[in-house]
């Protein structure tokens, strides 16, 4: 009997739209913050999800919508068969994800960009884009 209610203590939807302002980071991280405490994260779980999670948003809101607070940045989050996903899209033309420099070679440990992307693929135990890039996905297993 157990297990039922576990699995449906573990279904989730949940929608939430924020301006492209670089504060409406503390929306996000309290609502990480939230889904931790409600579905009792493991502390690693947690730590992958908030830095993941954050970096993808911030990348939404710097360089998808180019801080326009006139623009949206759109996060949809479930549980599912003990899967967190949460699908950022922002209204930026999108990038091509399928040519970020490595940071961590040499000739680019100086260079700013690619250490989200990279962060998010070593934390996440998936990461795909849709739309040219102006939709991520992150999604990590419960353990």
């Amino acid at each position: 009997m157990s297990n039922n209610n576990e699995i449906r203590a573990m279904v989730m939807n949940k929608k939430i739209t924020i301006d492209s302002k670089i504060e409406n980071i503390s929306i996000i991280e309290k609502l990480i913050d939230d889904i931790s405490a409600d579905y009792s994260l493991s502390s690693e779980v947690y730590g992958n999800v908030l830095v993941s999670v954050i970096e993808v948003v911030s990348n939404a809101i710097l360089h998808g919508n180019k801080l326009d607070a006139k623009k949206k940045v759109n996060i949809d989050i479930s549980i599912e068969s003990r899967v967190l996903e949460f699908t950022v899209q922002d209204e930026g033309p999108g990038f091509d994800f399928t040519n970020v420099p490595d940071p961590t070679l040499p000739e680019n440990i100086e260079k700013p960009h690619g250490r989200g992307i990279f962060l998010m693929n070593n934390l996440a135990d998936e990461v795909s884009f849709k739309n040219n890039g102006s939709t991520t996905i992150l999604k990590f297993n419960l353990k």
